[in-house]
């Protein structure tokens, strides 16, 4: 699927210079980030509703010590 976006001048400058020092494109760069991007941001949100249901009560956390203890590494 196509999709187009605007960088500043500087992105730009320097997604070209990366391209031309690599012997990549500059889709290739494109493509990465935005897969790196969009993982880091689903853990994000992730992880912030997770924090969200432990502050309500709703998720239990578990001290170092009881995991430690479940994983039979304190033996």
């Amino acid at each position: 699927m196509p999709t187009s976006i605007r960088l500043e001048k500087e992105i730009e400058a320097r997604l070209d210079r990366l391209a031309k020092e690599t012997g990549r494109t500059k889709a290739y760069y494109l493509r990465e980030l935005i897969e790196t991007g969009l993982e880091d941001l689903e853990d994000y949100y992730r992880a912030t509703e997770v924090l969200e249901r432990v502050r309500r009560g709703e998720e239990r956390t578990h001290s170092l010590k009881e995991v430690r203890k479940e994983l039979g590494l304190d033996d």
